[in-house]
């Protein structure tokens, strides 16, 4: 049996950090908790139903749960996060923390069996020559996190840290476009073709909110009302 109401809280805890203002900063618990959701969807896609292939959901949504534990182990010593930016899609070192992470939390509550396998999917849902389903599966329930709106919402996150302003984000956007970085990240980051389909539909969304930031950082909407004062040559 898997003690997923223990495991949760546990992810909980260890995802919940202090803020700056030494409040509680949940903001990689929400995170985790958006993995979880997503894992749960696409478990349930009728790609994967029709592909027969077995899935350990328990296992599987604990992994969930923990794959962001790497960013939380990088902290000073206050206990709060060195690094407060979240990682930018499936970093090895990141996963291999957090599989460690993940192991010494689940030692009393899980048996050694199934902490192994949590351990592995962690580990291999960053490896995309992956053949693991679990490990696929959370592969690209991470990486629809980095597409669309939330996407845009984790970029505007990592710039307010560290201190880049709206015209920062408009011309990361133009780069990433320049260099075809999102073309990339659709055809290497998804090993589902529904799940794809949703992050191309996610990335037209964020293209269009992109366009109007662009604009209004450049006024130019501001510009089409003005008009010439009187005696202007």
């Amino acid at each position: 049996m898997c003690e997923m109401d223990t495991v949760r809280a546990l992810a909980r805890e260890a995802l919940t950090i202090p803020s700056l203002s030494n409040e509680s900063d949940n903001s990689y618990w929400d995170r985790a908790e958006r993995f979880a959701r997503n894992t749960e969807h696409i478990c349930r896609l009728a790609e994967l139903a029709e592909s027969g292939q077995p899935i350990d959901r328990c296992c599987l949504m604990a992994a969930a749960y923990f794959s962001e534990a790497g960013a939380m182990g990088r902290s000073d010593g206050r206990g709060a996060a060195a690094r407060r930016t979240f990682s930018d899609g499936n970093g090895m070192d990141l996963l291999d923390l957090a599989a460690e992470i993940t192991a010494a939390q689940l030692t009393d509550v899980l048996d050694g069996g199934k902490i192994e396998k949590i351990v592995r999917i962690i580990r291999e849902s960053g490896d995309r020559f992956t053949s693991m389903t679990e490990a696929m599966v959370l592969s690209d329930a991470r990486n629809l996190d980095d597409v669309g709106a939330v996407g845009i919402f984790n970029e505007s996150r990592r710039h307010a840290i560290s201190g880049r302003g709206a015209c920062d984000a408009v011309q990361d956007w133009k780069n990433k476009i320049d260099y075809q970085y999102w073309q990339a990240r659709l055809k290497r980051s998804f090993r589902f073709e529904q799940v794809r389909g949703l992050a191309e539909r996610r990335l037209s969304a964020a293209e269009s909110f992109m366009s109007q930031l662009k604009l209004e950082t450049e006024g130019r909407d501001l510009e089409e009302l003005a008009v010439e004062p009187p005696g202007a040559k």
